[in-house]
Parts: structure tokens; C-alpha cells; sequence
């Protein structure tokens, strides 16, 4: 029994540096605001605590643990909210986007949520985060890696996926 290859996207597949690109502008439109709200959290715990330095410890580790939880719900949504948008901008966060490029399903089906969650938190981000608590980074960098000698430019994660990235 033969297994058959998934069917090529008809758009031209996305270079391996426009991915990178739109990976690290992702990373940037998560990470600024992040930074601005730590800054925000915990000088405003330390304001609230005035001079007792018992209670701006806690108040400061109170405002982190509110920031991590925080930026993970706003990671754990970016991508999966922005991918399932109808039309032309399924398939694209906002760096995806700039950069002229999309998520297709090799299945022809438009992102919902469900599936946008699947290929962007379970499998590249936990999935590669687990297999990295095994082998420090060297999951990470084979993912990242892979389309530079995948004949389709495919990550690993976009074959578990069934999914190709394209030019939009």
C-alpha cells in the first residue's frame, strides 16, 4: 500500500527567510507590549507598596505572576484568533502578513481556531518544547531548521500539521 504525498499548494511555497521573518516580527508584536506591561505591573506594585519592603517583595512577585499568566493567554491566542480570520487572510498572523505569506491546510480546508491552535501551540510550541526538555535546543533548531533542506519547504511541525506555508 502506497502512501501518497500530499497534493503542492498551487501559490509558490514561502522561502525559508520570509518564514524566519515572520516568525521574528510575530515574536516582536507579542514581546513589546509584554515588556511594557512587566514594567507597568510591577512598578506599580512597588508604588502601592510604599516604603515596607516585605510587602513590595510580595507585591512584585504577586504582579510577575500575573504578567506570566497574562502573556500566556495573549500567546497561546495570537496566532490561533489571527489565523482563522475569513478570505485572503486565513492562515496569517500578522507577520505572515507584512511579509506577504500564508498557512495553507494540505486538505484545502480554511484555518479555524481549533486547527490554528493545533499547528501553532501543541505542536510548535509544546510539542517542540517537551522533546527540547529531553534534548536541550536541538529540537528547536531541527524544526526551525528543516525547510532548509525539505524539498517542500516544510518544518516538522507543518508535516504533522499537513500544511505548507505559501507566497499569498
Amino acid at each position: 500500500m502506497a502512501t501518497s504525498q500530499p497534493a503542492m499548494p498551487s501559490a509558490g511555497l514561502a522561502s525559508w527567510g520570509s518564514r524566519l521573518g515572520a516568525h521574528l516580527i510575530d515574536s516582536l508584536v507579542i514581546l513589546v507590549p509584554a515588556v511594557i506591561l512587566f514594567i507597568v505591573l510591577v512598578a506599580g506594585s512597588f508604588g502601592l507598596s510604599g516604603n515596607n519592603e516585605d510587602v513590595a517583595a510580595g507585591a512584585a512577585i504577586g504582579a510577575s505572576i500575573l504578567w506570566l499568566l497574562l502573556v500566556a493567554v495573549i500567546y497561546l491566542f495570537y496566532a490561533p484568533l489571527l489565523m482563522r480570520r475569513s478570505g485572503s487572510r486565513n492562515g496569517q498572523t500578522w507577520g505572515k502578513q507584512l511579509l506577504n505569506i500564508r498557512v495553507v491546510r494540505d486538505n484545502g480546508e480554511p484555518y479555524a481556531f481549533g486547527s490554528a491552535a493545533l499547528r501553532e501551540v501543541v505542536l510548535k510550541f509544546l510539542a517542540v518544547s517537551i522533546a527540547s526538555s529531553i534534548i536541550p535546543l536541538i529540537p528547536f533548531l531541527l524544526d526551525y531548521l528543516w525547510p532548509l533542506w525539505d524539498d517542500q519547504n516544510r518544518a516538522l511541525h507543518d508535516m504533522v500539521a499537513s500544511s505548507h506555508v505559501v507566497r499569498a
